[in-house]
């Protein structure tokens, strides 16, 4: 069974012709089926939690799940990859 975090909110037809799905790019988090209605949605406002450097913000396919509390708390750590690809996106995303 899917986790939240690694479904998006259209279906296949849908994919096929939308703008936003690039390969390797999360669903931004202002697209219309993106917006997530679980009772288990919660933004997260603990800036620590926010900026774990442990979890894999790669296994989420949706940017509205990278801050929220669920995928936050009980997502999977970059340690539980089981594959050898490397983390896409910005490598100093924790540098300000």
């Amino acid at each position: 069974m899917p986790l939240c975090w690694e479904m998006r909110g259209c279906d296949d037809e849908m994919m096929s012709r939308c703008p936003h799905n690039v390969p390797g790019e999360p669903c931004p988090a202002d697209c219309h089926y993106a917006a997530c209605f679980r009772p288990t949605h919660v933004l997260a406002e603990d800036i620590s939690l926010i900026l774990n450097p442990e979890r894999d913000y790669d296994a989420s396919v949706k940017e509205i799940c990278r801050v929220c509390e669920h995928f936050l708390v009980h997502g999977p750590a970059v340690s539980e990859r089981t594959d050898a690809s490397p983390r896409q996106g910005n490598p100093n995303r924790f540098l300000f």
